[in-house]
């Protein structure tokens, strides 16, 4: 049985509140995510989730609240915190006119990694995404789940205790989906490593996740295992109980694809 003390937590979230002028985009919100756990963050378009994620790798501040990552303060320890996390975006963030082992090195010199290092760093997780092979091919001649797996590999090319991942299979068809949740898991096992992913695939967060938090308008409405939603919510799937929390209305979505590039650029250091 996992503890909880401090030591075990990769993410520690507490009375956490941001406010845009009167909009309140995430309302005083708490939670814990263990070292090594899989957790499924969850909600509709304008949810709050991708606020919560730009506060915790460090992007915005907290109106309210405190919050930890890997033990470092997002706000006053920034350089830390980024160093301990990766990141895969929803959106393409590749440079489609370089090769997949430029991309890696490009983001391995970012991240100071020793020229040496870089190398087997880069071979290992090319190797480990089945694009060895691929590595001197431009980027732009990749399909979909090809860059996927290389986006994958560079976010892991710091060797980070913690992958977030903002809906890493959206737009893959189901081959993809399945080989890409496989590489997930095996980092997960093999690597500890903690994952803190969103997805409006139901199917694959009930299948995947140890823990499952649902957001709306701004506020925490569960968390818990999927057995112990299912069971609270009188649904057999986690769709059913996560349209029984949220309803059936339709939301609009607010980030656009610009604003998740500049976020990405921000984080990497990019003009």
């Amino acid at each position: 049985m996992k503890q909880n003390s401090s030591e075990t937590l990769a993410i520690s979230v507490k009375n956490l509140t941001k406010k845009f002028k009167e909009f309140v985009a995430v309302d005083n919100i708490s939670f814990n995510v263990q070292q090594g756990e899989i957790f499924a963050f969850l909600g509709p378009n304008g949810a709050g989730k991708t606020t919560t994620i730009k506060m915790l790798t460090t992007l915005l501040h907290p109106t309210i609240g405190t919050l930890h990552v890997n033990n470092f303060d997002p706000i006053h320890q920034q350089e830390d915190a980024r160093k301990s996390f990766g990141i895969v975006f929803q959106d393409p963030s590749l440079d489609d006119e370089l090769t997949a082992y430029e991309n890696m090195e490009f983001h391995a010199v970012l991240y100071h990694i020793p020229k040496k290092l870089r190398a087997e760093r880069i071979q290992y997780l090319l190797n480990f995404v089945g694009l060895w092979d691929r590595k001197k091919d431009f980027v732009k001649t990749f399909s979909g789940g090809m860059k996927r797996r290389l986006e994958i590999a560079r976010g892991l090319v710091h060797h980070p205790k913690i992958l977030f991942l903002d809906e890493p299979t959206l737009g893959l068809d189901p081959q993809t989906r399945n080989h890409h949740w496989t590489y997930i898991k095996e980092l997960n096992k093999n690597e500890k490593m903690t994952i803190f992913l969103t997805t409006h695939y139901m199917e694959e967060a009930q299948k995947i996740a140890d823990k499952v938090a649902i957001i709306d308008h701004g506020k925490l409405l569960t968390q818990g295992s999927v057995k112990e939603l299912l069971h609270n919510t009188q649904t057999k799937t986690l769709e059913e109980a996560f349209l029984k929390l949220t309803g059936n209305s339709i939301r609009e979505e607010h980030s656009s694809a610009k604003e998740r590039m500049r976020t990405a650029n921000k984080i990497w250091g990019r003009k």
